[in-house]
C-alpha cells in the first residue's frame, strides 16, 4: 500500500505562507492520495502558484483560521477518506498509508489520529511556551478520555484520518485549531470509534508558527468546556 495511491484518499492541506515546504508535501502526499486539496489562508507568498504546479486543487478560505479550511476541506472532498496533514514539514507524509490502513481493514473504525504521545514532538518541548502547550495537551487529553472512558493521547493533532460521510455529520464550528479537539468530542458523542498510531512531529522546516498561545489558550480552554457536556 505504501508504494500506490489509494483511489478513495483525499489529502487536505491547510497552508498559509507555506510556500518553501508546500510543493515537497504535495509532492510526498500524491504518491498515496488520489486528490489532494490545498486551502490557502489568503498567502502573502507563492503557496497557492506552488501547490497549483504541483498538482493540487487550491481553495482560498476566509482568513478566519484554520477551523474554515478544515471545513472547506470536508466540503470539497471527493475521497471516501480524508487525511489532513500541515503545510510546515512537521507531520512525516510517510505516515499517510499507516493512517489510512486501519480504516481499509476495519470499516467500523471512523479516525484515525496520528499521536505524537506515541510518535514523540520535536515543538512540544525545549522552551516554557511549548511545555505549557504539552501541559495543556495532557489536561485536555484527561478531560476527553474521564468523559468518554477513553484512552487517547493526541486529540489536538491535526494530522488525522476521518471517513468524509462521517465527519460532515459533526457540523463542526470553531474557527482556529481548536476544531481538532471539537472534532474528538463531537465525535465521541456519536460514538464515532477513533483509534490512534505512532506518528514522530518534527520541527517545522521553514517558517514561523502561526499559533501563539497566549492568544488562543482561552479559546482551548473554553471549546474543551462548551463541548465536553
Amino acid at each position: 500500500m505504501d508504494k500506490e495511491k489509494i483511489p478513495q484518499l483525499t489529502v487536505v492541506i491547510p497552508a498559509k505562507n507555506e510556500a518553501l515546504s508546500i510543493g515537497h508535501i504535495i509532492s510526498l502526499a500524491s504518491k498515496h492520495a488520489s486528490e489532494i486539496i490545498v486551502i490557502d489562508g489568503s498567502s502573502e507568498d507563492d503557496t497557492a502558484k506552488i501547490a497549483r504546479e504541483n498538482g493540487a486543487i487550491v481553495f482560498t478560505d476566509s482568513g478566519s483560521g484554520k477551523g474554515d479550511a478544515v471545513r472547506l476541506g470536508i466540503k470539497n472532498a471527493h475521497g471516501e477518506i480524508i487525511v489532513f496533514i500541515d503545510a510546515d514539514g512537521s507531520h512525516d507524509a510517510r505516515d499517510i498509508a499507516r493512517l489510512v490502513e486501519p480504516m481499509l481493514k476495519d470499516a467500523s473504525v471512523d479516525i484515525v489520529i496520528a499521536s505524537r504521545g506515541k510518535g514523540g514532538s520535536d515543538e512540544l518541548q525545549g522552551n516554557i511556551d511549548k511545555t505549557m502547550r504539552l501541559l495543556g495537551s495532557v489536561i485536555i487529553n484527561l478531560a476527553i478520555n474521564i468523559r468518554w472512558k477513553q484512552e487517547l493521547t493526541d486529540a489536538q493533532n491535526g494530522y488525522r484520518a476521518v471517513r468524509t460521510e462521517k465527519i460532515r455529520l459533526l457540523d463542526l464550528r470553531e474557527k482556529i485549531t481548536t476544531i481538532e479537539q471539537e472534532m474528538v468530542i463531537k465525535a465521541l458523542k456519536k460514538d464515532f470509534k477513533i483509534i490512534e498510531v505512532p506518528s514522530h512531529e518534527y520541527a517545522r522546516t521553514d517558517g514561523v508558527s502561526n499559533i501563539v498561545l497566549k492568544k488562543v489558550w482561552f479559546r482551548y480552554v473554553y471549546s474543551l468546556i462548551k463541548y465536553l457536556f
